[in-house]
């Protein structure tokens, strides 16, 4: 997945809540140098993840405390930041429709 669209908002997030940093960072590093081609791939690099419908996929950072949720295009390459947020948060919004940014 070379391009990570609405990456802004994600550095946003750990400037706010700086003990996300290190696992966003981390998703960040990964994600920019895989080939995720089908869900199953996802789940190689990010055993955690749980794929949901509409391409998406729901990611655990800083140990569950937050969830990033992302929409892949799998032919283009491309990820589109869905949400970011608190578990509490996250708790409160549908992962398979939610468009926060």
């Amino acid at each position: 997945m070379k391009n990570i669209i609405a990456l802004k908002h994600l550095i946003a997030f750990y400037k706010k809540h700086p003990n996300s940093k290190s696992s966003l960072q981390t998703w960040i590093a990964v994600t920019k140098h895989v080939d995720w081609q089908k869900p199953s791939d996802v789940l190689q690099d990010f055993p955690d993840a749980d794929p949901i419908k509409n391409n998406r996929v729901v990611f655990n950072i800083a140990r569950n405390k937050y969830r990033l949720i992302v929409q892949l295009s799998y032919p283009r390459q491309w990820v589109f930041i869905k949400f970011i947020g608190t578990h509490a948060e996250y708790d409160r919004i549908d992962a398979a429709t939610v468009n926060q940014y």
